[in-house]
């Protein structure tokens, strides 16, 4: 149960959002091995007069994707592709050619399965009645 918030800069259209948000869910599907009808992703775009890089306007296109997932539930190296494979279809999607910023970043968080949950459901509730 994945959720992805993603912030980009600057401002997209809605095709490019429904873009993004498929591609991440593939992304989080196939790296991470996630359930894609409980994964969500969230798009909150700024205009770039809104996001500063070393106290500098940005110049360039950005991103900040955080993905939460629940602790140990993957390896460092499926972390690491996933990290790899989103900044790269970001850059893809956002800066064409170009290039995105270099501060622009990927962030996995890993929950304790006690602490988050879907449906008014801890993952641990989850967990524990499986094995139940």
């Amino acid at each position: 149960m994945p959720t992805l918030v993603l912030k980009l800069a600057p401002l997209q259209n809605p095709e490019r959002y429904r873009q993004l948000a498929s591609a991440l869910t593939d992304l989080t599907v196939d790296l991470l091995g996630k359930r894609r009808e409980v994964t969500a992703v969230v798009i909150d775009d700024l205009p770039a007069a809104r996001w500063h890089i070393g106290g500098a306007p940005l110049a360039q296109p950005t991103a900040l994707l955080e993905i939460s997932i629940t602790e140990g539930t993957n390896t460092r190296e499926e972390k690491a592709a996933f990290i790899q494979a989103a900044f790269a279809e970001l850059q893809r999607q956002l800066a064409g050619d170009g290039a995105l910023a270099t501060a622009s970043y990927v962030v996995v968080r890993e929950l304790l399965a006690s602490d988050w949950g879907y449906g008014g459901r801890t993952q641990q509730a989850r967990k524990l009645a499986l094995a139940a």
